[in-house]
């Protein structure tokens, strides 16, 4: 494991956000650092696409909800 210098601000966005997901501070920035890397490998995938590909490697299904 390696140690990734981070701005101040961005530590407590993710120290904020991982709490509110019940993750570790290290996998919620070791998780928004995947969704980036795919992101930019992707380009023409929304977020969500990303998600559903990831949880169908995973042998996840997923849940749709209808808001209307």
């Amino acid at each position: 494991m390696g140690i990734v210098k981070i701005s101040d601000a961005l530590h407590d966005d993710v120290r904020k956000t991982s709490a509110v997901m019940e993750r570790s501070i290290n996998s919620q920035a070791e998780f928004w650092m995947k969704v980036g890397r795919l992101a930019e490998q992707n380009p023409k995938l929304t977020y969500d696409q990303i998600i559903e590909l990831e949880m169908r490697s995973q042998n996840v299904s997923s849940v749709r909800l209808v808001s209307e």
